[in-house]
């Protein structure tokens, strides 16, 4: 007897293939029979005028501190996700030593935007090792996730304070090899890092890995090589075009390594000409036989900025002294006049987020300041016949900070929608990038992949339905290396969604206190999504959270395999 039959949908089965109309039967988390299945169930789910497609993938999240509060990781599953990847970007909570813990936690605080309070009153470390972190994961986790282990956070276990602004020696090198082996051999997917610029600490110092030599950087990518089923990640610079030294890292960083490396974020906005430049560096990567793999967003980068926590602010020039004050002291500067036409200098002719007569008040919290929620600042300052910059400031002192800001997106036009379109029909590019669980209070792309696969499907007519299923099952899983899992066929794992391709769409993002210690965070679910199973057990249905706790812990060798770059296929 079958434990879940779901009959009668069509089913998309990642391939990139055209639906058909058949049945899926699982037994033991497992697929065992897909088309015309007459064996009986102990549950059958008629899937009628809906698609059955393969649990959607998500490869580049933070979810590492939510996933131990909250094993359903929300609102990811909400969205079809049944597979997720973290510990991404050099940011990872392990391994770590008690003289490290406060380090780590205010470094995520501030780079992902993460309430400090929160991860005070829910991170307990009570694990060192990487291992000793995952199996604190073992049976209590909704969805499969699978983590990579971060180079700022090994930099910081090995050389203490030393780890920003001072280079490793021979036996701090060694040291860092040896943690990034022993995580791998515990199960971690890999090795991240980061050079971005935007990437801070609670300090306003640059990260860790920032101080990294090449030499450092390249030695600890190289330690992937003598485990199966790994990667690396990079977020390689914060800049709006890549130099030839961006282009040759990532490419020798897959050499080394002898594993792919993927790389966040590549956008539209700069056009074909940035488009270009970037892309450049997976044919670089090609041509010397690495693989170099630009991760991409299928939505506009819509963002809900703060003073409260600076992050992105702090790049305008001049903002980061102000921007990383502490709060009483950031409250007292922003309304000193001189601090304000300083401020106000080191955004002018800034990036389309300090356009500060477009950017909107979305949320306030001041009942004085309840007349101007979904106004902009440029309204605001009209009707109080003010300056911008200060009918701005007026606002967030009010609201002791907690003002919530929405730039105007500029890469909503038709044209970027086409750019778009194109980098997902490129086979060079994967779909990901969400960064779901991190910038809490910031952006709401954790519902970017329920967006392609239907607004973007239905509405915006931009790909096929088979194809945009393809991109967020299929292709990630590939990337990974994921064994069995990433498309509907007989022995896989059960990881699907149910979903009605008429309705499937993001629900409105509200902001809410639900976060341990009442921390805010946005969050929003999708209409349409019926059922998402995970190895075989129901995790979400019609909307809702089940409760159970299917999900796997994916470690390297064991839940992936190697995928060969060119030089070694």
């Amino acid at each position: 007897m079958l434990d879940l039959l779901i009959a009668g949908g069509t089913l998309v089965d990642g391939s990139g293939a055209g639906g058909r109309t058949g049945d899926v039967g699982v037994r033991h988390g497992r697929i065992v029979a897909l088309g015309a299945v007459d064996e009986p169930a102990r549950r059958t789910v008629d899937a009628t005028d809906r698609v059955v497609a393969p649990g959607f993938i998500d490869p580049h999240t933070h979810y590492d501190a939510q996933i131990l509060w909250d094993g359903g990781v929300s609102p990811s599953p909400l969205h079809g996700v049944t597979t997720i990847i973290g510990g991404n970007c050099g940011f990872t909570i392990a391994p770590v030593s008690p003289s490290t813990t406060d380090y780590v936690m205010r470094m995520l605080a501030r780079v992902e935007g993460m309430p400090v309070a929160t991860l005070e009153a829910a991170l307990d470390f009570r694990w060192t090792t990487f291992g000793q972190w995952l199996d604190c994961l073992e049976g209590v986790i909704a969805v499969n996730a699978g983590f990579l282990v971060g180079h700022s956070t090994i930099r910081r276990l090995v050389m203490g304070e030393a780890a920003v602004g001072g280079l490793a020696t021979e036996d701090q090198q060694a040291a860092m090899m040896a943690l990034a082996h022993q995580s791998m051999e515990a199960g971690a997917l890999g090795f991240s890092t980061s050079r971005a610029g935007s990437h801070r600490d609670h300090r306003g110092d640059p990260v860790p890995s920032r101080h990294a030599s090449i030499e450092e950087t390249l030695a600890l990518a190289s330690t992937v090589r003598d485990h199966a089923g790994t990667i690396l990640e990079i977020v390689p610079t914060a800049e709006f075009y890549f130099t030839d030294d961006d282009i040759a890292l990532m490419t020798d960083m897959s050499l080394a390594g002898r594993r792919s490396l993927n790389w966040n974020l590549l956008g539209v906005l700069g056009g074909k000409e940035k488009i270009r430049n970037k892309m450049a560096s997976a044919d670089h990567a090609h041509a010397r036989g690495a693989r170099v793999i630009p991760l991409t967003l299928p939505d506009p980068q819509a963002m809900r900025l703060s003073f409260e926590t600076g992050f992105v602010y702090d790049m305008l020039p001049g903002w980061d002294g102000v921007m990383t004050l502490p709060h009483a002291a950031r409250l007292r500067a922003l309304q000193d006049p001189q601090v304000r036409r300083r401020l106000e200098e080191g955004s002018r002719g800034g990036p389309w987020w300090a356009v500060w007569s477009d950017t909107m008040f979305s949320q306030t919290v001041n009942p004085a300041n309840a007349r101007w929620e979904g106004r902009t600042a440029g309204e605001v300052a009209e009707e109080r016949g003010v300056g911008v910059f200060d009918a701005l400031c007026d606002v967030i002192v009010a609201d002791d900070l907690h003002t919530g800001l929405e730039p105007l997106s500029i890469d909503h036009t038709e044209e970027s929608w086409r750019l778009r379109s194109e980098l997902w029909k490129d086979p060079r590019v994967v779909v990901g990038g969400s960064d779901a669980g991190a910038h809490l209070d910031t952006v709401w792309t954790f519902n970017c992949i329920s967006s392609l696969v239907g607004p973007s499907v239905r509405d915006r007519g931009l790909i096929g339905l088979e194809e945009a299923v393809r991109l967020v099952t299929d292709v990630p899983a590939r990337m990974y290396g994921l064994i069995d899992r990433g498309r509907l066929e007989v022995g896989w794992h059960a990881d699907i969604v149910v979903f009605d391709p008429a309705t499937l769409a993001p629900e409105p993002v509200r902001a809410v206190n639900d976060l341990p210690a009442g921390g805010l965070r946005l969050t929003g679910g999708a209409r349409g999504v019926d059922h998402v199973f995970v190895n075989g057990v129901e995790i979400v249905s019609d909307g809702a959270y089940t409760g159970a706790r299917p999900g796997a812990v994916l470690r390297s060798g064991r839940s992936t395999r190697t995928v060969a770059i060119p030089a070694d296929a």
